[in-house]
């Protein structure tokens, strides 16, 4: 997987510039934590290295393919009224990806049948931000790009994330991740990243 560059990036949000002249580069089995007050632009700078948003200036080298990277947004992009292996198996049909178990993605995360058959407007915010994360282990995709996905989850559910984000550094993936509390578990190759002091 290659090194991801960024160079002298200037994000607006509106009339105000939220990101400002900002580099930084991520390597294969890092995870980058992205810190910042609220209005930062944590957000923003993940949408743009999405793609979903366009810097004002600045370069990304390489821009990580759609179908190199997971990208979860703060909120969990769950149909109410689906159920959440119904979500996931939209998810990945609306990708062209093939799910060979997608029961087994939910049970991973913590979801057992009842609540994984559940619409998921009944779920608890916790179930809820646990099936979006269903996506990161229904398909092995290099680049995670994740908006506070520690919100709503219990010490289990932080635990379980903890293995998640373990195992997919170790395979030599690469995270970016925002999150308001520390990250749970002890990773060798954490950095952070300071938005509110760049």
């Amino acid at each position: 997987m290659p090194r991801l560059e960024v160079h002298q990036l200037v994000v607006s949000r509106g009339d105000r510039i939220v990101v400002n002249d900002l580099s930084f580069s991520v390597a294969a089995g890092e995870v980058l934590h992205v810190l910042g007050r609220n209005g930062a632009g944590k957000t923003s700078l993940l949408e743009v290295l999405c793609g979903l948003r366009r810097p004002d200036s600045g370069h990304i080298a390489p821009q990580p393919e759609s179908r190199e990277r997971h990208w979860i947004g703060h909120k969990n992009a769950l149909n109410p009224v689906l159920s959440a292996l119904e979500n996931l198996e939209f998810w990945a049909a609306l990708n062209g990806e093939r799910i060979d178990d997608p029961r087994a993605a939910l049970a991973a995360v913590g979801l057992q049948k009842a609540q994984a058959t559940r619409p998921s407007g009944q779920l608890s915010t916790g179930q809820k931000r646990r099936a979006a994360l269903a996506r990161l282990v229904a398909a092995a995709r290099p680049w995670w790009l994740l908006d506070e996905p520690l919100a709503g989850l219990d010490v289990q559910g932080l635990d379980l994330f903890a293995g998640l984000l373990a195992a997919h550094v170790g395979g030599g993936g690469a995270v970016i991740v925002t999150s308001h509390q520390p990250l749970p578990g002890a990773l060798a190759t954490l950095r952070s990243l300071n938005l509110s002091a760049a």
